[in-house]
C-alpha cells in the first residue's frame, strides 16, 4: 500500500502526550491534524468527516466539556488517553465503544518517552495506537474484553491515587513508599479501591490491583510520588468517598493534614 494515501488521523489537544502519538502516526504514514482552542471543531469535522481516528488527548479536567462537544461524524472514532477514567465518563454522552488507552509512559517536555511498562489498550483502534506507539519504540499491549480494560483502567488510577496521596504524607519515590511505608501504602490503596468499586459498580480482586499498581513501581522506582495534582486528586476523592458514604478513614486523616478544607464530615 502506498501510505501516501493513508487516511487521516485527529488529535483534540496537543500536548506533550499527544506529541508523541503524533510522532508514532507520521512514521506509519497517516497525516494528522490538530485541533486546538482555537479551532471550529465542527468546520473541522466537515472538512474531515471520516477520519481513521480521533484522538481526545486534553487533560483531565477538560475531558466532560471535550466529550460533550465531539462532532457527531467523530463519534465513532475517538480514542481516549486520559488519567482517571472510567467507562461512566464516556458513557454519560452515549459513546458505547470508544478505543480507551492506559499510557504507561511518561513524557515531560524536553526529555524523551519514560516507560513504566506496556501501555495497555482495546477498542476498535487499538492496532493503529499499538502501530503508532511501536513506531517510536514504546511498548504496548492489547486486552481483548471491557472487563479486562476496566482492571487495567482501575490499577492505573489505584498508582497514581495511591502514589499521590500517600506522597502527601512521606514524599520521597515509589521505591521509598513501598519500602519504607507500606503499611500506609496499602491502607490508602484500599481507601481507593473502595472508591473505585463504587464509582464502577464492579468488585476486584484487590491483590491484583495492587500487584499491578506494584509492578508499576518497579517499573520506574525512582519515580517521585507526589505530583502536581496531588491535593486536588485527594479533594475529589474524598469528595466521592463522601458521596458514596465511604469512611475512607486513612484518605480523611491525611485530608486533615494537607489540605486546607477537608471535604465531607
Amino acid at each position: 500500500m502506498n501510505t501516501s494515501f493513508l487516511p487521516p488521523v485527529v488529535i483534540i489537544g496537543i500536548g506533550e502526550m499527544a506529541g508523541v502519538f503524533a510522532r508514532g502516526l507520521l512514521r506509519l504514514g497517516h497525516p494528522v491534524y490538530p485541533v486546538l482552542r482555537t479551532t471550529e471543531i465542527e468546520q473541522a469535522a466537515a472538512a474531515l468527516p471520516d477520519p481513521a481516528m480521533v484522538l481526545l488527548a486534553v487533560a483531565e479536567k477538560d475531558l466532560h466539556t471535550s466529550l460533550a462537544g465531539i462532532p457527531v461524524a467523530w463519534r465513532d472514532k475517538l480514542a481516549l488517553l486520559q488519567n482517571e477514567l472510567l467507562p461512566r465518563d464516556w458513557r454519560q454522552y452515549d459513546y458505547t465503544d470508544p478505543t480507551v488507552v492506559s499510557v504507561w509512559f511518561e513524557k515531560k517536555k524536553g526529555q524523551d518517552a519514560k516507560i513504566l511498562i506496556p501501555s495497555v489498550m482495546h477498542g476498535p483502534r487499538a492496532g493503529l495506537l499499538q502501530q503508532a506507539l511501536a513506531c517510536v519504540d514504546i511498548p504496548s499491549r492489547i486486552v481483548g474484553s471491557d472487563h479486562e480494560m476496566l482492571q487495567q483502567l482501575v490499577i492505573k488510577n489505584v498508582y497514581i491515587l495511591t502514589t499521590n496521596i500517600a506522597g502527601l504524607e512521606v514524599g520521597g519515590t515509589v521505591e521509598q513508599l513501598w519500602r519504607e511505608h507500606q503499611t500506609l501504602a496499602r491502607a490508602v490503596a484500599h481507601d481507593v479501591i473502595d472508591i473505585q468499586t463504587w464509582l464502577t459498580v464492579e468488585e476486584f480482586d484487590r491483590d491484583f490491583l495492587i500487584a499491578g499498581m506494584v509492578e508499576a513501581m518497579e517499573g520506574d522506582p525512582q519515580h517521585q510520588c507526589m505530583g502536581r495534582s496531588a491535593q486536588q486528586r485527594l479533594t475529589r476523592a474524598l469528595q466521592q468517598g463522601f458521596e458514596a458514604g465511604l469512611a475512607v478513614n486513612t484518605l480523611r486523616e491525611i485530608g486533615k493534614k494537607h489540605l486546607a478544607v477537608s471535604t465531607g464530615p
